[in-house]
């Protein structure tokens, strides 16, 4: 058991000059009206770790999104009490004052990642941030023996009590003290932390809309079309700790922070066939929601499909093995 962090106000330390991971990481969670490119984030957690994982700061704000504040039975913030919250545009500098010059660390990074980029962008500015480190994708590079990706699980396999899940202070808390034993056992085991470039998402084609804080957003990236046949054979499921194959049957189900089109292009150039449905073909299904009751996601229980989420897959797709008939 791990000594947990405070959550009461500590004096704000600079752990030194430097980018990236020289200043630590700033750990996050963001609360949102819901999962889409629409959705606002309605409140945001962050603690400051230093390059050993030692918390320096931590912050908590509400932000009023101007709009409906989505599945209030999972966060708990109603419109009146988000009325009075500041909007994004209030609270970005000292949020990005929180992320300067640090990894980013979050659970299924990508998604808030892009949240928080959509964010910055609507307010006419640029997140603060060069690197992301997924704690899902860390987990899995330990090979830490989990049920699943839910935090609940990393939690307890670090002893770390939750207190209030799908707050964002307290889930920012419970990612920071399982981050600290993660970053030694990667460090003492000699695994590389699994960084990823940030890229915003303006800079894959969504456009802002005329305003700083409303309106919709959508994506510009480029038309539907037919997408090619696969030219390789199904060499099976995909299985924890390897790497995704030419050929591999993969699904997708839910929203995902990427464009859809552009992720299903990365997959096509690497190989693997798309798969519009779940059966007991399928090699591996990609859900940032793997509890969620859509048709993919029941079926892939059914059948024991492999599940990962959009990060880990994005990791996945960097290294896919040639087919073994190629």
């Amino acid at each position: 058991m791990y000594a947990p962090f405070p959550t009461s106000p500590l004096p704000a330390q600079r752990t030194g000059p430097g980018g990236g991971a020289g200043r630590g990481f700033a750990v996050v969670d963001v609360e949102t009206t819901g999962l889409g490119r629409t959705d606002r984030v309605i409140s945001a957690g962050v603690y400051q770790l230093d390059p050993d994982g030692e918390v320096t700061d931590h912050w908590y704000t509400l932000v009023n999104p101007e709009r409906d504040p989505g599945p209030i039975w999972i966060h708990g913030l109603t419109s009146e009490v988000l009325a009075g919250a500041p909007t994004f545009p209030e609270v970005a500098a000292e949020f990005a004052e929180r992320l300067r010059d640090r990894v980013m660390v979050a659970h299924n990074a990508l998604f808030d990642w892009n949240m928080i980029s959509r964010e910055f962008s609507r307010a006419g500015l640029r997140a603060p941030v060069e690197q992301r480190l997924c704690t899902m994708v860390l987990a899995r590079d330990l090979r830490l023996p989990l049920p699943n990706g839910k935090l609940s699980s990393l939690a307890a396999h670090f002893g770390v009590s939750q207190r209030q899940a799908h707050h964002a202070l307290d889930d920012a808390r419970v990612l920071a003290e399982v981050f600290r034993p993660s970053l030694a056992l990667a460090r003492n085991g000699g695994v590389p932390l699994p960084l990823t470039t940030c890229v915003a998402v303006t800079d894959l084609g969504e456009s802002a809309p005329a305003g700083p804080s409303r309106g919709s957003w959508s994506s510009s990236y480029r038309p539907a079309r037919k997408r090619p046949a696969c030219p390789y054979p199904n060499p099976g499921r995909w299985v924890d700790g390897s790497p995704l194959m030419q050929g591999m049957r993969v699904a997708i189900t839910g929203d995902t922070a990427t464009d859809r089109q552009l992720l299903e292009d990365r997959m096509i150039e690497a190989g693997l066939h798309i798969a519009s449905s779940v059966s007991r073909l399928t090699s591996l299904l990609v859900t940032n929601e793997p509890a969620s009751w859509s048709g993919k996601a029941r079926k892939a229980r059914e059948y024991g499909t492999p599940v990962v989420g959009e990060d880990a897959f994005l990791q996945l797709l960097r290294e896919v093995a040639p087919h073994p008939g190629a």
